[in-house]
């Protein structure tokens, strides 16, 4: 069986998508499907690119046992041929996405966070906690463990193509 592959997105790959890429990674590695699941993660902007998550999400991250080691990296157009589902964190990113896609079949790979919540189903994103204080970074991992458990979900029914792009 070949490896499902999902791509985090947020604006400049330090925050919210490597704490994605590590909130998923650590589901997957739980379950058992790690062989079935491949994450990376990206940002729209190069700013940060090849820096380490922002200090403060490792520190919040760890905090709750995951370790942020993914270096920063923007969004190249080969992500919408090697991955089969690109999540972005918000609507300007979703935004970013499909103006980046060639085809409309790139397209179709780019979905919201916010389509997975359960918990948080009154939410429309992932904010950015870059400019904000604690509380922000523990909210982003919370957002993200409900969205991910949910995806995993998806996954080990079999369900996940079905769900996303056929609904």
């Amino acid at each position: 069986m070949e490896k499902y592959k999902i791509l985090f997105v947020c604006l400049g790959n330090i925050c919210r998508s490597p704490a994605a890429q590590a909130v998923m990674e650590r589901i997957i590695a739980e379950r058992g499907i790690s062989g079935r699941v491949e994450v990376d993660s990206a940002g729209i902007s190069g700013y940060h690119k090849g820096d380490l998550p922002d200090k403060r999400m490792r520190v919040h991250a760890a905090r709750r046992g995951l370790r942020l080691t993914h270096l920063s990296r923007p969004v190249s157009h080969s992500d919408f041929e090697c991955f089969d589902l690109i999540i972005g964190m918000d609507d300007a990113n979703v935004d970013d996405l499909r103006d980046m896609a060639y085809t409309l079949d790139e397209e179709r790979k780019i979905v919201r966070i916010s389509r997975f919540f359960r918990a948080f189903r009154g939410q429309d994103c992932i904010p950015d906690p870059y400019y904000g204080g604690a509380e922000g970074f523990e909210n982003v991992l919370d957002l993200l463990d409900d969205a991910c458990n949910a995806i995993a979900d998806l996954i080990v029914a079999g369900t996940l193509e079905t769900e996303v792009f056929n609904s």
